[in-house]
């Protein structure tokens, strides 16, 4: 078992537990971890996966967990039905005692769960308090006219999700408050629990101001943050033929590690690809546009660089079609889908690097970003709530 320590006359315990689906988890709780330990806290991580790789090349060290979750799809559409059995194999009681042991050993003064649920399962049977942050609470629209079968599912996941809810003793949105709020239209809570509510603000891996941008990038320049799932290669393919209908515009291209690069075949010289780029953020100050999914962590990252986003959902994924709904309908980038063609993405790609307004749009929430202190605002919000317990 790793910890880390900083001299503090007031140390308290923290044990964060991280979703491995998604890099948006992954960063808040890098820049979670970094602000507690600065702050002179002792910080455990639990992760998984993906996002156990990201984190130790941050330069922490994890402690390894069960997979939670599990997400599958196939061209372009999430496949709600697969993931679901692939997630409950998943799931069992040896999992979370697993889990349970992990809080047995670390003996934390509070969880934080970012998207991992049975951290909050294990916090509640050791009766240690716990927090979740969420950005996606409308889970009753994943399984909205899909089937009499996936129906009953979806009823028995909201009353999941609303215990869930009630067992925790904050709620903290990593999002601007509305009506800025990105994922405002997947937030759907009891009325019982509006009162644990938070918006704390952006949780940044890094500050705006503290990165240095790239000074040898060659502009106009696109970062394309797609992610590796295999069912995600068209939007490669079309992008590098979009890239070599014009070659005044260059592009990087993180595909992650479970792409199959071998699949991407004469690739244009104002392409760099890379498998993986554990710290973004030089690039998000350096570049003009980003494509990414409709994740909510990357989209968030790039508005608050102000930076245009172009935004590829999956099909059928409520939660990212929601966000990219928000970014076409308030001008801070463009919509998309997988069947789009090569001209359609140039088009759209040079519309955002040509028209102001979209970069006149996006540094609204940039302003907003730069006086947030999502990290801090967590940190003093469970010191004065654990303050206030022992008091």
């Amino acid at each position: 078992m790793h910890e880390y320590r900083a001299n503090s006359d007031k140390r308290m315990i923290f044990l964060i537990f991280v979703c491995g689906e998604g890099l948006g988890h992954t960063g808040r709780c890098i820049s979670l971890a970094a602000e507690m330990l600065n702050s002179g806290h002792t910080v455990f991580i639990g992760a998984y996966g993906y996002s156990q790789k990201l984190i130790e090349e941050s330069g922490l060290i994890v402690e390894d967990i069960p997979r939670e979750l599990s997400l599958s799809g196939k061209k372009g559409s999430f496949d709600l039905k697969s993931s679901i059995f692939s997630t409950v194999k998943g799931i069992s009681l040896g999992n979370i005692n697993s889990v349970t042991r992990l809080i047995e050993r670390t003996k934390p003064d509070f969880v934080i769960s970012d998207g991992y649920y049975s951290g909050i399962i294990a916090a509640r049977r050791k009766k240690v308090p716990v927090c979740m942050i969420v950005n996606q609470s409308s889970m009753q629209d994943f399984f909205r006219g899909k089937g009499f079968t996936i129906g009953v599912v979806g009823f028995a996941v909201k009353k999941f999700y609303t215990w869930i809810y009630m067992n925790v003793n904050v709620i903290f949105v990593p999002d601007f408050a509305p009506p800025f709020t990105i994922c405002g239209s997947n937030l759907s809570f009891p009325d019982e629990v509006k009162g644990k509510i938070r918006f704390c603000g952006p949780v940044l891996r890094k500050k705006y101001e503290k990165v240095i941008p790239i000074k040898d990038l060659k502009h106009p320049h696109v970062l394309c943050s797609i992610g590796g799932f295999g069912y995600r290669l068209q939007i490669f393919k079309t992008l590098l033929e979009a890239a070599k209908m014009d070659d005044s515009i260059n592009y990087t291209l993180i595909g992650g590690p479970d792409l199959d690069y071998d699949l991407l075949e004469d690739v244009p010289e104002n392409v760099d690809i890379r498998r993986l780029i554990p710290d973004p953020f030089p690039y998000y100050r350096s570049v003009d546009v980003v494509i990414c999914t409709g994740g909510h962590g990357t989209i968030t990252e790039s508005l608050s660089y102000g930076l245009p986003v172009i935004s590829f959902p999956d099909k059928s994924h409520n939660e990212q079609e929601n966000n990219a709904k928000f970014i076409e309908d308030n001008g801070y980038g463009r919509r998309l889908s997988y069947s789009v063609t090569s001209e359609g993405l140039l088009q759209a790609i040079r519309t955002l690097i040509d028209d102001e307004k979209y970069r006149s749009n996006v540094s609204v929430l940039k302003e907003q970003a730069l006086m947030s202190q999502g990290s801090t605002f967590i940190r003093k919000k469970l010191e004065g709530y654990l303050s206030s317990v022992s008091l």
